[in-house]
């Protein structure tokens, strides 16, 4: 009889959606191993029943702690077959484990390729592609140098960050001072040129030699940069239809990558005019919010079950067909719609999936509530999004 897998799930409880992945690991004979720093009794009931145990550390941010978690299930359970989060902030933790108890996946030498976007640029210009121009700086002075080579309007973020917190589009010489006194001083920072365009995504699963499975994508209403700064309505789907240089280009990034056994998310710019497609960064980790949810309505079929029928046998059993397109609605508690939610759920009934409220941390992007739906043609995507954000 073949010994049960060992997987060990760091911060399985957060995102609250992402607990589905210790139901299905469990199901499938996993013994689901999970590490944080929440008190069991306020792990939800349906996480508790999925954790054949559950050890909780004072803090996660202690290396100490949480290795000797993971030091405990090894000597409790036998070898430790996987360790991994899901989650942006522990993918340097994850990767600090993994190199400590010889598991399978990323360790610590490769994430500078995958955490900072200096290193990142690099990696693509390896496999071939065009990136935007710019790099990291070193102080104020090194900053005002490289403008001048760049031009105004620029992009200046973290060198390793997510999302678009901490962005600055700096457009004169008074936005870059703006961002001088306001600057975090235990941040780098890159400076790269502005390209105008939108963000696509090209996001998905691979398999234990780093074959896609699967993959989808996202489109955006809006720059998610200029939602946060001007507080504008967000809408953003996964379409049934994929352009084929997407595609081409992100397997070709897959690849640069070494994705193995994970999921990825990379973000292209697709430039104003030429309509080329540029890539920005990699995350390796599946997009945020429902995104994941949003692939199972997309898609008819369950991500987080094929995922742990890829990390027992390296099988996927879905055969993908992208039958509907699916949409996520913001809807801001500081905006005077002209339609309420019950409007647009009596409205479109046979369309709409649910209505979710967001966590306060995300609700600057994501509004206060959110509606799903999905339908067979992008034309009505549209149309529902559109009355359910329609002003008065």
């Amino acid at each position: 009889m073949s010994r049960k897998l060992n997987f060990v799930m760091i911060s399985p409880h957060f995102p609250a959606n992402f607990e589905t992945f210790a139901v299905r690991l469990r199901e499938n004979g996993f013994n689901t191993l999970g590490i944080a720093d929440t008190p069991y009794e306020q792990l939800s009931e349906g996480l508790r029943n999925s954790l054949t145990e559950y050890y909780r550390v004072d803090s996660m941010e202690d290396y100490e702690q949480v290795y000797r978690a993971v030091g405990y299930f090894a000597h409790k359970y036998g070898r430790i077959d996987r360790i991994e989060s899901h989650n942006e902030h522990w993918l340097e933790l994850d990767a600090k484990l993994r190199t400590d108890f010889n598991v399978f996946g990323y360790k610590t030498e490769d994430m500078l390729a995958i955490k900072t976007k200096s290193q990142m640029k690099e990696v693509f210009r390896k496999a071939g592609l065009k990136v935007a121009q710019g790099r990291v700086f070193k102080d104020d002075e090194d900053a005002l140098k490289l403008v001048k080579q760049l031009k105004y309007p620029v992009i200046i973020k973290p060198n390793s960050g997510v999302g678009a917190s901490d962005t600055y589009k700096v457009k004169n010489s008074q936005d870059l001072a703006d961002f001088f006194n306001s600057k975090n001083p235990s941040v780098e920072y890159i400076m790269e040129e502005f390209i105008e365009g939108d963000i696509v995504t090209f996001d998905g699963l691979t398999d234990h030699e780093g074959n896609i499975v699967f993959y989808s994508v996202l489109e955006y209403s809006e720059v998610v940069i200029d939602i946060v700064s001007q507080d504008r309505d967000i809408y953003f789907y996964v379409p049934r239809e994929i352009p084929q240089d997407l595609i081409t280009l992100g397997k070709k990034c897959v690849e640069a990558f070494k994705v193995r056994e994970r999921f990825f998310h990379f973000e292209f710019f697709r430039v104003k005019g030429s309509n080329e497609l540029m890539p920005l960064e990699i995350n390796c980790r599946p997009p945020g919010g429902l995104t994941i949810d949003m692939w199972n309505y997309a898609n008819d079929f369950d991500v987080f079950r094929e995922y742990s029928n890829i990390v027992k046998e390296n099988k996927f059993y879905t055969d993908i067909k992208h039958p509907w397109n699916v949409v996520y609605i913001a809807r801001k508690a500081n905006k005077n719609y002209v339609n309420s939610i019950q409007d647009v759920c009596e409205k479109y009934a046979s369309n709409i999936i649910s209505v979710q409220s967001v966590p306060g941390i995300f609700a600057k992007i994501m509004g206060e509530q959110g509606i799903l739906a999905r339908t067979a043609s992008i034309k009505e995507m549209h149309e529902i999004a559109h009355f359910a954000q329609q002003k008065q």
